[in-house]
């Protein structure tokens, strides 16, 4: 006889999926709504910062939370009768006791996360432990059912308090509801977890440190935002005995700006070095490598700029895990995890030598792409709004409504709806401080782009649609031919599409202030 009634077993196997999906795609919601059926609430789609009421409480998590707690514990007492096991049904309750647990604890570990990290060598007792075990015994370890959840409480306790780290972290560092910033939430969830949290759970969260993340991305466009989410949002086992986490998750993210050092710097910083290796090394240092704990990130910020010798005594770390500081032949053991960024063209690097291809080939297992503000407003202007509203309320505080209303006006009218915004996410905020503290701002005046070089640009960017390509493409070749017919047999089109997509603006532009000598005239 079935242990779950119809409707139990379609809730729970939709609870199964909740416990499991990235918190930011789509399939996380349709599971919500298949658990809730009609008590689903449509709260528009995107799970993004509300930026203006970041308070507000999810309907569709409150009732979750009432069902889970009226569904589970009616399952338990008919588990507790059962001569055995029920196997694919006792797999769907497990899952919905580790979702029942990681709700009822919820505000705990928030709690948790928000508190102020110990001193080192000092670590915090955890009082929430006791009342956590009470409920795993009573709602995992049932009487009469020999099989058992293949799980320790203590590691369980671990995983559900990261997960909600990760889910702070990425959640307040990525702001806006455009699909590119939702698509960016969901590559840093699968950083930290991969894309099959069973499986990170079971064997794979002690070992991401192995596993380097690259992040990619235009200057200015959030890529230390997204690597210190990766980075204070990694595992850290708990201890039941002292009841205690092994590390403050709150200490273990190093970041390097490489850019701003030279070599010789570059190189002590990471490595160590000892007294006497170089003029100036008066005593022993440790490098950040060195410093690291097994369940810190060392973040290598515009690793584009390091020099191919040093780029070789990294490879050496991510593959043999071990180093040398600077004058000493011992080796050392790097336990941490490796996050670098950078925002050049990463071909090109490789074409010209200034990256080596097979460190490139040891950081790219996991790439992370930050798209550019431009992207951004493209895809959904109203994600301005949304952060002027959050860089408000870091630059102005109590005050950041009036300069939101201030900076938005001020953009609309002096820049425009369509400004580029080359300095991204980075630029903007300079514009809130400089409307804030002068009540205007003044960007950089770049040279016009060529219009071969602007084209580029906005190819890169995916910032075309087919027939603007095709246009500025035809209008390019026929600047440099002159003629509709040459043009035409270039491009393999008819001559007539040839002179419909030339763009008259655009030829004047390449033309210059001469004029062009064309064969054919534009119309």
């Amino acid at each position: 006889m079935p242990l779950l009634t119809g409707r139990e077993r379609e809730f729970l196997e939709a609870v199964s999926k909740i416990a499991y999906a990235n918190p930011f795609l789509p399939e996380r919601l349709e599971a919500e709504r298949q658990a809730l059926g009609r008590d689903f609430q449509d709260m528009g789609g995107i799970r993004s910062l509300t930026v203006e009421d970041p308070s507000r409480e999810d309907p569709n998590r409150r009732r979750l939370d009432e069902r889970l707690e009226s569904v589970v514990p009616s399952v338990r007492s008919r588990l507790a009768g059962s001569p055995d096991d029920s196997g694919e049904e006792l797999a769907l309750y497990h899952d919905a006791v580790l979702l029942l647990l990681y709700r009822r604890y919820l505000d705990d570990f928030r709690e948790l996360a928000a508190s102020v990290g110990a001193p080192r060598g000092r670590p915090k007792r955890v009082r929430l432990y006791a009342p956590f075990l009470r409920d795993w015994r009573q709602l995992v370890e049932i009487p009469g059912v020999h099989w058992r959840l293949p799980l320790e409480p203590a590691h369980v306790l671990a995983g559900l308090y990261q997960i909600q780290r990760a889910f702070l972290h990425t959640f307040a560092a990525i702001v806006g509801r455009s699909d590119v910033a939702a698509q960016l939430r969901a590559a840093v969830w699968q950083s930290i977890f991969t894309h099959d949290m069973r499986r990170y759970r079971d064997s794979l969260y002690d070992r991401m440190a192995d596993v380097a993340t690259l992040i990619t991305g235009p200057s200015g466009s959030g890529k230390e935002l997204v690597a210190r989410a990766i980075g204070l949002s990694r595992y850290v086992p708990f201890d039941a005995e002292s009841t205690t986490f092994a590390e403050d998750p709150t200490t273990g993210f190093h970041p390097l700006n490489l850019s701003a050092m030279p070599s010789t710097l570059i190189e002590s910083e990471l490595f160590g070095h000892k007294r006497g290796a170089f003029t100036g090394a008066v005593a022993d240092r440790s490098g950040w490598l060195e410093s690291c704990s097994p369940y810190g990130t060392v973040f290598l910020d515009e690793v584009g700029e390091l020099e191919p010798s040093i780029q070789v005594k990294l490879l050496r770390v991510l593959q043999t895990r071990t180093f040398q500081s600077i004058g000493d032949a011992t080796e050392k053991r790097f336990a941490g995890k490796i996050v670098a960024a950078t925002n050049r063209d990463i071909a090109d690097a490789m074409q010209r030598g200034t990256l080596r291809e097979d460190f490139y080939y040891r950081i790219c297992s996991d790439v992370v792409v930050t798209p550019s503000l431009r992207e951004q407003l493209q895809e959904a202007p109203e994600v301005l709004h949304e952060l002027l509203v959050f860089i408000a309320s870091r630059v102005a505080g109590t005050d950041s409504a009036s300069i939101v209303a201030q900076a938005e006006a001020w953009i609309l009218e002096h820049l425009g709806a369509d400004y580029a915004w080359p300095g991204n996410i980075r630029e903007l905020e300079q514009c809130v401080r400089g409307i804030l503290i002068r009540g205007s701002y003044h960007p950089a005046r770049r040279h016009t782009a060529s219009p071969v070089a602007s084209l580029l640009e906005d190819i890169e960017h995916g910032a075309l649609t087919a027939d603007e390509l095709l246009s500025r493409y035809c209008t390019l070749v026929y600047a440099q031919t002159g003629n509709y017919q040459e043009c035409a047999r270039r491009l393999q089109l008819d001559r007539r599409t040839v002179k419909s997509r030339v763009d008259a603006t655009l030829l004047e532009r390449l033309a210059g202030p001469e004029g062009h000598d064309r064969s054919d005239p534009i119309t």
